[in-house]
């Protein structure tokens, strides 16, 4: 077994596969930019190492120094995590002639696979079934506008070497074709060094599912079964869930089969995905189509991990030290469900734009379940120690939902533009699907966070939303049920009923500390018990006794505590069906009343005593300025292109220009017609959020 990892990434990744080394017994070294010097994978490691500047070109993507950092610490192996360097096949080359053993697949297989046109000729050689598009070089915009015509709208346009919903544009019209071709070209080259870019047609009603596969270096290979990873947000999945609500066993073991095809026609081992695209209105589960093998780790495999009892780390470091796997395909079972959501710094409520910034609290809730649990027996040769294997069964930990938090972050650490925006992952289990979800939205109230922006409102409302429970979800599924964008997820009236309980106690017990304070005129006046609290513009009226508290005239059964400078509050509700409900409320002090985030969404709760209420619509509102004559940076970034100058006339929907941000292109369009007033911005300034860049007359 090896004596010292190094792990060729950064953050969470770096932390995830740090744990499984030290159980191990493995030693572990870092590499680390500037951005990094303090980060927790940096402070996890045994060593570290100084790559360079913070840019990813400048440092994580300089194989040379990778591979410099290992020799120097004698590490002797290389884990390339998510992939800042998995797919180059140039870079296991180097491991392998420098004598350090790289865990992952063999340079061949990331060869064949890292090009999306080359691996869909190999699958369709392997008898996969594969998508009907154009898998040729195309020259120019006007060649791609024709092979979209004869393919038939929409089509999907895709860098050839992308991946992680980068470098891909969908098209429904010629328009979009030639609007899209060319960015989709410079982003695949910006972020993988290729413009090459193939057109395919694109499946209405998709589902987007993968098969995670394991194989070693004496020809067994594995299919761990499915992940759906439907639910994505510009081709970027935001949840995952193993096994998939649409997949059936008949299903599995035909995708499955076709998946260990397609790897053992490559020669592959270690770990990796195949991912289909499979058509959501055919019942049958016959059209399944295959979109591309990634040769590495996937950041959706805690799923799988938690449903199949593997730790699929370890096992690519006992694959690449060259052990057998120790488990065949009738020991893989599912057990449970399980669901992850990736926690993003951006804005939801602002388009989903990246923020970036200090963490400046972050506490996620307490995590009850761990990469540990391990299915089978390797084999032992000689040299070998066996290690502990508990039964599959003995590994399941009983059926209490559990919570898995894999994150690279810490309080007071910096959320970078430099990096991915992705800040954690959270992971349920359960017995059920309904189990794992419900589980997922009480986490999620319980997620800490301040700083930057993140998406935890929305995350919790895809939980909660009725479609996805029911499990009819498509790639589109964001896109349509949120068209207008997210504005919080609804709040019934139960919901706010406890939530107008929640506040009125919270203001009785300041209201109470305040009136202890000494040197007061006066005796000591009791605290108000009657108050009239408004929520999302209905007003409540809600007392606070030692007999309890009622809303609107009823008895509200909730049982809390609240101690002024609280920023949680736990209350427990009930009976509800049969059984008391627990409602984790993040609770803010403001202007009038509190803040309260809860189930999806943050509700300015303005509370006063009920003597005094009336006397508030007397009060002023002040109005916000008008800002739509601006063009305004809507996120921190480069501004790589500006299309117009002072005195240009614009219409509605225009191009103004674009600004780059973690890796993506955004187009920021006139909201209206008019003239340029004034340019305040050059195409390759930094802009700062809320930053002014044109102004129109």
């Amino acid at each position: 077994m090896f004596k010292k990892i190094l792990v060729a990434n950064r953050g969470e990744i770096a932390c995830r596969v740090f744990r499984t080394a030290k159980r191990m017994g493995i030693k572990t070294v870092a590499v680390y930019s500037d951005a990094d010097a303090r980060s927790p994978h940096v402070l996890m490691a045994d060593e570290a190492v100084r790559l360079g500047p913070a840019p990813a070109a400048e440092s994580y993507l300089k194989a040379e120094l990778i591979l410099l950092a290992a020799k120097e610490t004698g590490a002797d192996c290389i884990h390339p995590g998510y992939g800042f360097l998995s797919e180059r096949e140039s870079f296991a080359r180097a491991c392998a002639e420098a004598g350090i053993a790289f865990v992952g697949p063999p340079p061949n297989a990331i060869a064949a696979m890292g090009d999306k046109i080359e691996s869909k000729k190999l699958a369709k050689d392997a008898g996969v079934n594969v998508v009907p598009g154009f898998l040729g070089e195309i020259a120019d915009t006007d060649e791609a506008v024709r092979i979209a015509t004869d393919i038939g709208y929409p089509v999907m346009m895709k860098a050839s070497a992308g991946g992680g919903g980068k470098g891909m544009r969908l098209a429904y019209s010629e328009q979009d074709v030639r609007e899209g071709f060319e960015a989709t070209k410079r982003e695949g080259l910006a972020s993988f060094g290729d413009d090459r870019v193939f057109i395919e047609k694109f499946i209405e009603s998709p589902r987007h599912i993968e098969i995670q596969v394991l194989g070693d270096q004496h020809g067994n290979i594995l299919y761990l079964n499915e992940r759906e990873c439907s639910v994505q947000r510009r081709h970027q999945k935001v949840v995952e869930e193993a096994p998939s609500p649409f997949v059936t066993p008949a299903m599995r073991k035909a995708m499955g089969e076709q998946a260990v095809a397609l790897a053992r026609a490559v020669g592959y081992y270690s770990a990796g995905t195949v991912e289909l695209i499979v058509s959501g209105a055919d019942t049958t589960g016959e059209s399944f189509y295959f979109l591309e093998m990634n040769t590495r780790l996937q950041v959706e495999h805690p799923v799988t991990e938690e449903i199949t009892g593997l730790d699929l780390v370890e096992q690519m470091i006992r694959v690449a030290a060259g052990e057998p796997l120790s488990i065949t395909q009738d020991q893989v079972g599912i057990n449970g469900w399980s669901v992850e959501n990736r926690v993003y710094a951006e804005d939801p409520y602002r388009g989903f734009l990246p923020s970036i910034g200090r963490l400046v609290r972050y506490n996620p809730p307490v995590a009850t379940s761990s990469p540990q649990r391990r299915l089978g027996s390797p084999a032992t040769g000689a040299g070998q120690e066996p290690h502990e294997t508990p039964a599959f069964a003995e590994e399941t930990q009983g059926d209490e939902p559990r919570i898995r938090v894999d994150d690279g972050v810490a309080e007071g650490g910096e959320v970078s533009m430099f990096y991915d925006p992705m800040i954690a992952k959270l992971v349920t289990w359960a017995p059920t699907r309904e189990a794992a979800i419900d589980a997922q939205i009480a986490a999620l109230d319980a997620f800490e966070i301040e700083g930057p922006g993140t998406n935890i409102d929305f995350l919790s409302a895809l939980m909660q939303h009725p479609r996805f429970r029911s499990g009819n979800i498509t790639t589109g599924f964001i896109a349509e049920e949120y068209p207008d964008g997210f504005h919080g997820a609804p709040a019934d009236a139960d919901l706010k009923r406890h939530l107008a309980a929640i506040a009125a106690f919270a203001a009785t017990a300041q209201a109470d500390r305040a009136r202890r304070i000494d040197g007061q005129l006066g005796s000591r006046l009791q605290p108000p018990h009657a108050w009239s609290v408004r929520i999302d513009g209905e007003d409540h009226d809600v007392t606070v006794s030692t007999d309890g508290i009622t809303v609107d005239g009823d008895a509200l059964d909730i049982a809390l505590e609240y101690t002024p400078g609280d920023r949680m509050v736990e209350a427990e509700i009930g009976p509800e069906n049969g059984e008391d409900a627990q409602l984790t409320v993040r609770i803010l002090p403001v202007r009038s009343g509190f803040r309260l985030t809860t189930r999806g969404a943050s509700h300015d709760v303005r509370v006063l005593p009920a003597h005094a209420a009336p006397y508030a619509q007397h009060m002023i509102e002040k109005v916000p300025p008008d800002l739509s004559r601006f063009l305004i940076a809507p996120m921190p970034g480069l501004l790589v292109r500006l299309d117009v100058g002072a005195g240009d006339a614009v219409e509605a929907g225009q191009p103004l220009a674009v600004v780059e941000a973690m890796k993506m292109e955004n187009i920021l369009r006139a909201q209206k017609a008019g003239r340029v007033k004034a340019v305040s911005a050059a195409a390759g300034d930094s802009l700062a959020v809320d930053q002014i860049i044109l102004e129109m007359e």
